[in-house]
C-alpha cells in the first residue's frame, strides 16, 4: 500500500479545531471524531508511504495544497502543473506532499491516481478551507484545501513548510463587510512555514494592499 493511516488519538479539544467554530452537526462531530482517533473508517489521515518515510527519517517535506489544482486552471493543464511543482520540490532535495480529500479521507501526498482524479473532478470538489473539513469528511466528500486547511493538516503530521502561489487576505470595503480571508488567521495560530509568491488577486483589483499589512501585523 502506498499510504499509511495515522492515529490521531486526541481529545475533543483537537476536533473543534478541525471544524472550526459553531458546527452543532452530529454527523460531522461523530466524522471528526473518526479523524481524530484514526479509525481507519471515514476521515482517516493516510499519509503517502515517501512522505511518512522522509518524516520518520527527519528529511524535508514540502506541503502543497490542491486548490490550486480543482479550482485554478483547467483539465489537464492542472494536472501537469501540479507533478511539474512536485517535480521542482524533489529535485531541491525535498520530498512533496500535496494534501486533499478524497472520499472522505485525508490525504497527506498523492499518488499518480489520487492525482489525476482530483484533476479531473476539477470544481466538482468542494474547497476546503478549516471550517469545511468535518462536513466533507462526514459525507465521504471530495476536497480541496485552501491555505488554511493545508496548513492545519500539515501541522497535524509534523510538516513545518508550505509553499503556495498565494495566500487570501483583506478585500477592498473590509472596513464594512469585514470580508477577510481565513488564511491570515491561520498564520497566526498554526505553526508552519508558508512561502508564497504573492497575495491572490494581488492587483489592486479586489484586495487592499494597506489593510492586508494592518491584518498581517495584528493577526498575532
Amino acid at each position: 500500500s502506498s499510504v499509511a493511516p495515522m492515529n490521531q488519538g486526541k481529545p475533543i479539544a483537537r476536533l473543534r479545531r478541525i471544524l472550526g467554530h459553531g458546527s452543532g452537526c452530529n454527523a460531522t462531530m461523530q466524522a471528526a471524531r473518526q479523524l481524530c482517533a484514526g479509525t481507519g473508517g471515514i476521515g482517516s489521515i493516510r499519509i503517502h508511504a515517501d512522505v511518512k518515510k522522509a518524516l520518520d527519517q527527519n528529511a524535508p517535506v514540502v506541503a502543497l495544497e490542491s486548490t490550486i489544482i480543482s479550482h485554478g486552471m483547467p483539465y489537464p493543464q492542472n494536472v501537469e502543473t501540479a507533478r511539474r511543482v512536485e517535480d521542482v520540490v524533489r529535485s531541491n532535495g525535498a520530498v512533496p506532499a500535496t494534501i486533499a480529500i478524497l472520499d472522505g479521507v485525508v490525504h497527506v501526498g498523492l499518488d499518480k491516481k489520487q492525482l489525476e482524479k482530483l484533476g479531473t473532478l476539477g470544481p466538482k470538489c468542494r474547497k476546503c478551507s478549516r471550517r469545511d473539513l468535518g462536513l466533507v469528511v462526514s459525507t465521504k466528500g471530495n476536497g480541496a484545501t485552501t491555505v488554511a486547511a493545508t496548513m492545519y493538516i500539515a501541522s497535524m503530521v509534523g510538516i513545518r513548510v508550505f509553499v503556495t502561489g498565494g495566500i487570501g487576505g483583506a478585500h477592498r470595503g473590509v472596513e464594512k463587510t469585514l470580508d477577510i480571508s481565513a488564511d491570515l488567521t491561520e498564520l497566526a495560530r498554526t505553526r508552519v512555514a508558508v512561502c508564497e509568491q504573492l497575495c491572490q488577486e494581488n492587483h489592486n483589483l479586489f484586495l487592499s494592499p494597506s489593510h492586508l499589512l494592518l491584518l498581517i501585523q495584528s493577526v498575532d
